[in-house]
Order: C-alpha cells, then structure tokens, then sequence
C-alpha cells in the first residue's frame, strides 16, 4: 500500500511541471535581455561614443560654430539661434534614439543572420521564436533609454555663448513618451533587419535610414512647414505624417521643451501605431527568416 502510495506521489511529481509555460518563457526572455546588457556592459565606453559622436557633431557645427562664424540659422523665418537650439536639441535626442533602434538591432541581426549565424543559437532557447525577437526589440529600447539619458544633457551644453536651448522637463511626458519612442524605433530596426539582406545593408541606410533622418523633423518642426504648398496643399506636411522619426521628434520637443510642437493626442496613437505595425511585420519576417 505504501508503495502504491509512493509510485501514486511520485508519478504525480513527475507528472506535475515545476514551472509553467509562461513562467519558463518570461525567465528565457529576461535571460536574452540580461545577456544583451551584459554585452552592451562590456562594451560601455564603445557604445557611449557611437551614441555621442553625431549629436555631438550636430549641435557643435549648428549651435557652436554656425553662431561664431556668423552664420544664419533657421532660415530667413527663424527667430535666432536660441530658438533653434531648443528645437534641434531635442531633435539629436529623437534621431539618437532612432539609430540606436537601427544599430542594436537591424546591424546586429544583419550580423547574427549573417556569417556568425549566431540567431541559430537564441533560437534554441526554451521559448517560442517570436519572443527571441521580442527581447531585441525590448534590450534594444533599453540601449534607446540610456542614449537619449546620455545625449540630453550633452546636447544642452554644446553651444556658443549666448546661444541657449529652453529645456523644460515635463515628467509625464518624458516616462510615458521616451520609452513608446524607444520601442517604436526599435520596432523598426526588427523591419529594418529582417527585410533587407546582410549584403543589402548599404541599401538600408541609403533608401529608408538616410530620407526618414532628413524628413524627420530635426532640424525643424513639423508646424512649421506649413508654408511649404502646392496648389494650397501643405504637401510635405502631409507627406511627412509616413515617418515615424517626425512623431518621435515632436513627442522630444513636447517632452524637454515648451516650444511648438505635434499634439500629443496625435503623437501617442500614431507611436503605437507604427509599433505594433513593425512588430507585427518583423516578427512575421523573422519567423520566416528563422525558418528558412
């Protein structure tokens, strides 16, 4: 009887899992997130100067040098070079953010489906494919985060004496906006890195990185190209609505400054818009890609 018992109790160990599904996924999630972040610990000072140099290099050539040498910034409509810093400082933020979603995951899964083919190695982890490239796009937000910490106050400092930008923290905007921002452009470096092929890369940045840096409002507002029509249609206005960096952008300026900016009930909604249309279409594409 007690060894009936016995086999009874202990077939009902064996049977009964210690963890769940969903326990075991989120533990694998969090290990691929924790094991990207030790990497980018590695890689610290790397990462700092990828982060920094074209920020840096924008606001030193526009709010430094442009101002000694006499150059006019803004265009013959802008206000001076204090009203362009308070709009160009938090467009670095947004654009900083942008390449980093395009640099911590399209460039790095370029690399893990190409040569290295180390994906083939994350995929064995105990959890459904399309989280393994959840947990890019989420170690990737995290890397946006640190960025835009580290580029703001960098970015407020580089200018010529006299040549200031008004930096007002709005907290709720910044915790609510800053992380949406994040995961959207690294959303988009998942489409970025499933669609093109390693060997197209180049292609990458010339077709789609380089026209969504220019038309997306970093260098200027988007309220402000309203009088740029054809016919009485503020045709870029329109146009530019397709980027995503100019959502990303306008939400920066609502979220450090007071200047004018896209409303917010627009910026939300379109920012989880564009997210959960490249997550859908990038994790379809690394499905496949994985597969394959």
């Amino acid at each position: 009887m007690a060894t009936t018992d016995l086999a009874t109790d202990h077939g009902h160990v064996i049977s009964s899992p210690t963890r769940s599904a969903f326990g075991a996924s989120c533990a694998a999630l969090w290990a691929l997130i924790l094991r990207d972040l030790v990497v980018l610990r590695k890689h610290a000072g790397e990462f700092v100067v990828r982060t920094l140099v074209q920020p840096f290099l924008l606001c030193f050539v526009f709010l430094f040098v442009f101002p000694k040498i006499g150059q006019q910034i803004g265009g013959g409509r802008g206000a001076g070079a204090g009203s362009f810093a308070t709009v160009l400082v938090p467009g670095v933020v947004g654009i900083s953010i942008m390449f980093q979603g395009v640099q911590s995951v399209a460039l790095q899964m370029a690399t893990e489906f190409g040569y290295t083919r180390e994906i083939e190695d994350r995929v064995q982890a105990p959890c459904p494919i399309w989280l393994v490239a959840v947990s890019k796009v989420l170690s990737g937000a995290v890397q946006g985060l640190i960025s835009a910490a580290i580029v703001l106050p960098i970015a407020s400092v580089v200018h010529a004496s006299g040549v200031s930008a008004d930096i007002s923290l709005h907290w709720l905007v910044i915790v609510t906006l800053v992380p949406l921002a994040c995961i959207a452009m690294t959303a988009l470096g998942l489409l970025l890195g499933t669609t093109f092929e390693p060997r197209n890369i180049g292609l990458m940045f010339g077709f789609v990185v380089l026209p969504i840096t220019f038309l997306g409002g970093t260098y200027y507002q988007w309220t402000r190209l309203s009088p740029v029509t054809l016919d009485g249609w503020h045709w870029l206005q329109t146009i530019v609505l397709v980027n995503p960096l100019i959502y990303v952008n306008e939400g920066m300026r609502a979220a450090f400054t007071n200047a004018a900016h896209m409303h917010l009930y627009v910026i939300y909604p379109a920012l989880i818009g564009f997210s959960a249309l490249f997550l859908a279409i990038g994790l379809h594409n690394f499905r496949r890609r994985v597969l394959s």
